[in-house]
Parts: C-alpha cells; structure tokens; sequence
C-alpha cells in the first residue's frame, strides 16, 4: 500500500485497527512513534543496482491502555512526515514487536488495515538458472549446481 491509499483511507474512517496476518488485532492502544524513509541502495546477486524507498511506520505498544489513535492524528503525522522528509508517494512497511521488531506490509481489509507479510526474492533469477515451477498447490524454485547462484 502507498501513502496516498493510506491517507485515503484515514479521510474516510472513523477509527483504526491494525490486524496481524494471524487475524489477531494489534491492542488497540498502539502509538506510532515515527514514520521514516528508509532507502535501500544495494546490487543483486546479478550485479544489477537497485534503489528502493519506502515510509516505515513504528508501531509501539505502552501501557496506557486508555490511549486511541485517531485517523486525524495520523494524517497529521504523516502530513509532517510529508512535509519534512518525503512528499514522495512511497510504499509503507510498518514496524510492529513481538518477539522481535517484524517488518510487514501494509493493505485494507474488510475496513481494517492489515498487516502483510513481507518475503525474500531473488532479483536475478534467470542469471542464476532459477526456474520456477508454479502448481495450484505451491511454487517451486530450483537452482543449477554450480551455476554462481546466490
């Protein structure tokens, strides 16, 4: 999800809820504490440069339980955001902690916003000899011995 579909969403709801990809609402107090641009500057296992920016959103959970975030409050957070660091229309990922801090994507569901679970990729899959093998059951990837995949 970008900025602009956020922000679209925030203008027409009343409040918010951030469910989890097991379903779970996050506790309805969650803050969040910063919003950043992260970008990403790197080169594939085929040597190809790329450069990915997206807005991070950390979410904390505290002890003030009364504590709601309202829609407005958000877009004005991210007004600021917009205003001093980005007016870009950037991906969002958001940061939420169990265990550990998990970094996941964010859409809109059944007028909720949900998080989505973000997963690896090799960008150069055909200079590796990656072939992928797609079912209705699952997707398979395989490797050439000794081709230099990563």
């Amino acid at each position: 999800m970008k900025l602009s579909d956020l922000k679209l969403f925030l203008k027409n709801s009343d409040s918010l809820t951030i469910v989890q990809p097991n379903n779970e609402a996050i506790p309805s107090h969650f803050h969040i504490t910063e919003i950043g641009m992260i970008t990403k500057h790197f080169i594939d296992c085929g040597g190809s440069m790329h450069l990915n920016k997206t807005a991070l959103f950390q979410t904390w959970i505290a002890e003030d339980t009364s504590h709601r975030l309202k829609p407005e409050k958000l877009l004005q957070i991210i007004d600021i955001f917009e205003a001093k660091i980005s007016n870009e229309d950037l991906e969002i990922e958001i940061e939420y902690q169990l265990d550990t801090i998990g970094k996941y994507g964010l859409s809109i569901l059944n007028n909720k916003l949900q998080l989505v679970a973000l997963n690896t990729d090799c960008l150069a899959k055909e200079l590796c000899g990656i072939i992928e093998i797609t079912s209705n059951l699952s997707t398979n990837v395989s490797c050439k011995p000794n081709s230099g995949c990563c």
